[in-house]
């Protein structure tokens, strides 16, 4: 019991430092606080948060992939939205490449979406979780912070009307298009 005890207690410590820089997330959009912004004030979808919040390669690959309209009318969803940074890391010629290759890119995309809201609290509750390209990705809480298929979070609970967003410092690539590509 007492080993139960410890551990639940690590796992919660874990999850506070992990989001201790990162609990007071803003709506991407608006700049708001979004522990004092109420999502019924929300006024923008997952897809609007994107372009108003500077996500230019991400909305670029939304827009070549048909997804646009999805991000805005359907839901609820949670994105794990890589930055500019993140797209512009990947191997040289990898960007063009999925930008010319529709079905490939939408799986690559839907990589980073799950349907439901998941908020930060409540990564400590699941191990994995089912993409909507039908793959699952792990999720893990280690020391230096919160990791999906590896890739981490650093930014949290960035709210939209029809789901919430989580930004990660790098672009997932389902494990099938990994080996394909090597």
């Amino acid at each position: 019991m007492r080993k139960t005890t410890m551990a639940a207690a690590s796992a919660i410590f874990a999850l506070a430092i992990a989001f201790a820089p990162i609990a007071n997330a803003d709506c991407g959009s608006c700049g708001k606080d979004s522990a004092k912004h109420a999502k019924h004030d929300h006024k923008h979808s997952i897809y609007e948060t994107a372009q108003e919040a500077g996500f230019k390669t991400l909305v670029a690959a939304i827009d070549a992939a048909g997804l646009a309209e999805t991000l805005t009318n359907e839901g609820p969803f949670t994105v794990f939205a890589p930055t500019d940074e993140a797209f512009a890391a990947l191997p040289e010629g990898a960007l063009e490449g999925l930008l010319k290759d529709k079905d490939a890119l939408t799986r690559v995309l839907l990589y980073h979406v799950v349907t439901g809201e998941v908020m930060a609290k409540d990564v400590a509750k699941i191990k994995a979780a089912d993409m909507l390209n039908g793959v699952e990705a792990s999720v893990e809480v280690k020391k230096e912070g919160v990791m999906i298929a590896g890739v981490k979070v650093i930014k949290t609970d960035i709210v939209a009307t029809n789901g919430i967003i989580h930004v990660i410092d790098a672009v997932m690539i389902p494990p099938e298009q990994e080996e394909a590509s090597n």
